[in-house]
């Protein structure tokens, strides 16, 4: 199989709607994957920005079933199975495969230091178990470890493992991954990290894994489509929009708060509420007031 074109375009990492009772908002969570699936992009749930190291182990699952039900076998859906325990991850990759996810993302477990060795073993074990196809997910800003890309190559040829989101922020990592993989039919690079999007892309990435298309997931695929037509300028100038989108949850702010101020934005746009599950915390009642008038008239001027 080419999982080049089985899993390529563009993957967002769905925000986790909660109710004021910071219980899973099944009406919002069917009614953001809706979006999703019109707009031609694929649903990630319980990734980073979903929230999923605090969402309990029920509230995941109605969680991943909402979403696969609202999509309707419209787009693919792919969801976390990060955990610091082996057997947990497994059992819900289990779950959510009967639920008909269609791809797994695990990041490597957040508490000891690991090993290059380690790391393998472990990756190796879980693909090993795991009834779907497996993506491996690179993330030291939340887990402080770092998979190496000789780690990566080795994984690369496990037979239930298909690809990687990157979201390490390096160039020089990002460089050398592209070099390695962009020949490979039967591995996977998604770029995580939305301001090089673009640039990953023309340099033979598969595919994006923004935050910010939970905002504007049309925006997305456009930039995407304009760059697999070899439409340089146009994918520049979408690259540039959705920066400046991104910048309006991001700058300043820490990853937990970028959360919380997404939220915000999904509410000014009527897609889900603004709350965040503990150890997060919403925007205080004054500042997330003068947010919402600010970025109402920002969001206006782009017009989105």
């Amino acid at each position: 199989m080419n999982v080049k074109e089985e899993y390529r375009g563009v993957i967002v990492p769905m925000v986790s709607p909660f109710t004021k009772n910071l219980l899973i908002d099944k009406p919002a969570a069917a009614g953001i994957a809706q979006t999703f699936s019109e707009s031609g992009v694929t649903p990630f749930v319980l990734g980073t920005t979903g929230e999923a190291p605090s969402i309990p182990v029920k509230q995941k699952r109605q969680l991943v079933k909402t979403t696969v039900l609202a999509v309707n076998g419209k787009t693919k859906v792919f969801a976390g199975i990060s955990s610091n325990s082996f057997s947990e991850s497994v059992e819900e990759a289990r779950i959510y495969s009967s639920y008909g996810v269609n791809a797994l993302v695990a990041t490597l477990p957040a508490y000891y230091p690991l090993t290059p060795g380690q790391m393998s073993d472990y990756f190796s074990r879980l693909a090993d178990v795991v009834p779907c196809p497996l993506f491996l997910y690179n993330i030291p800003a939340t887990t402080h470890l770092s998979i190496p890309l000789d780690v990566v190559e080795k994984l690369s040829h496990h037979p239930n493992i298909v690809g990687i989101k990157d979201s390490e922020g390096s160039r020089q990592r990002l460089d050398e991954s592209l070099e390695r993989w962009k020949g490979r039919d039967d591995f996977v690079f998604l770029v995580g990290w939305a301001a090089m999007s673009v640039y990953g892309l023309q340099r033979g990435a598969n595919g994006i894994v923004p935050s910010g298309g939970n905002l504007c997931p049309g925006l997305y695929k456009q930039l995407f489509d304009h760059v697999k037509k070899g439409e340089t300028e146009q994918a520049i100038q979408l690259q540039e929009k959705s920066d400046r989108i991104s910048l309006f949850y991001q700058n300043g702010r820490n990853l937990g708060q970028s959360i919380a101020a997404l939220k915000v934005l999904m509410a000014v746009k009527n897609r889900c509420r603004v709350y965040v599950l503990p150890p997060l915390s919403t925007m205080e009642s004054g500042e997330e007031k003068n947010y919402r008038i600010e970025m109402g008239k920002r969001l206006e001027e782009l017009n989105f």
